[in-house]
């Protein structure tokens, strides 16, 4: 892919490469040589360079310290078997953080800086892409305010930042969870469709209590009457009762619009699944447990694609489901994910960008 911005580079005198582990990838723990960087300054984003990934400097006084006037995205490249980077829905990406941005009161980045300066990070750092099915390389662009001012009002300058990280799965087996009745991760108005720094610092002490308890995450209710299931900790989450796929919609401004949900319910359709969105009442998910009529249940998102649930909690009660064979929905959407991701089967959806 062509790009035509005018970007300063500044490469590091000494690759990590060489001291890294591609066989033990801890998730999000070793970061690649480079980042894109971009200010933005009266009232114009600018100064686009790559350079060293590397500590940031900051004022005390920094406006996102103190008020959380920030928003990221996560993404991922992989290699096909000729070698090539395949980038998979970036575009989309682009669009949903300038929706996060928006709604956080932060400048939009317009579509030729995200994806040029994306593009030229990836060309830089292509030696980073792990080449072997299950790995990739995680991207993270994120905004946040740079005023030094402790008053309370939008901040006047930003930084634009995307540097990225290879990796393995997620999770390294199902998860456990807990249907959680007390806390609440987004009300309507609020900013739960958004990206926001801040959704996640509010999740953190709920989901820390349940692991205490032993599981691993928790399933969100909705924060007026605890009775309608929202997302599953970080993703959003999707049941199969009998034949019918059921997840949350997107149009009540509490859940972030999943692009692998986005994914997963178009691949559905396609291999004829019935697909209901809608919330699924947790009266209704205690029933279908009870009856054996939940046949799957899973979160998606960008780092694990699929996360299999072996375990929920509701009402005092400990429901486990069965294993999933290979002729089981989740693990044939992902396979079918992973297979246009990988670029074993050709991508019909405009999904992939290859470099």
């Amino acid at each position: 892919m062509n790009t035509t911005l005018t970007i300063a580079i500044n490469k590091t005198a000494k690759s990590k490469l060489q001291d890294t582990n591609f066989d033990d990838l801890k998730f999000g723990q070793t970061i690649s040589d480079h980042m894109f960087v971009a200010d933005y300054v009266n009232g114009a984003w600018g100064d686009f360079r790559i350079e060293p990934y590397a500590p940031l400097q900051l004022n005390p006084a920094n406006a996102t310290l103190h008020y959380g006037q920030s928003v990221f995205e996560g993404m991922k490249a992989y290699k096909n078997d000729a070698g090539e980077t395949l980038l998979f829905r970036a575009d989309a990406n682009q669009k949903r953080l300038n929706e996060s941005a928006k709604r956080m009161c932060i400048p939009e980045v317009p579509e030729e800086i995200f994806m040029d300066g994306l593009m030229k990070l990836l060309e830089i750092d292509s030696a980073w892409i792990p080449n072997k099915l299950g790995c990739s390389l995680y991207i993270r662009p994120f905004i946040f305010a740079t005023d030094d001012y402790l008053g309370i009002r939008p901040s006047e300058k930003y930084k634009f930042i995307i540097f990225t990280c290879p990796v393995g799965n997620y999770y390294s087996k199902p998860v456990s969870v807990k249907v959680e009745c007390k806390y609440t991760r987004a009300a309507e108005g609020g900013t739960g469709f958004a990206k926001a720094a801040g959704n996640y610092a509010g999740s953190l002490y709920p989901a820390l209590l349940a692991q205490k308890d032993g599981f691993d995450q928790l399933l969100w209710t909705d924060g007026k009457s605890h009775q309608n299931i929202e997302e599953s900790g970080t993703m959003n989450v999707m049941f199969m009762i009998n034949d019918t796929l059921i997840t949350a919609p997107t149009t009540t401004g509490t859940i972030l619009k999943g692009i692998t949900r986005d994914s997963v319910l178009t691949l559905a359709k396609e291999m004829g699944i019935k697909v209901e969105e809608r919330f699924l009442r947790v009266a209704e998910l205690e029933d279908a447990l009870r009856n054996n009529t939940l046949k799957e249940a899973f979160g998606t998102g960008t780092a694990a694609t699929i996360a299999h649930i072996a375990k929920i909690h509701v009402s005092g009660n400990d429901y486990i489901l069965p294993e999933k064979d290979d002729t089981a929905f989740s693990n044939r959407v992902l396979k079918t994910l992973d297979d246009i991701k990988y670029g074993k089967i050709a991508d019909t959806h405009g999904w992939i960008i290859k470099l």
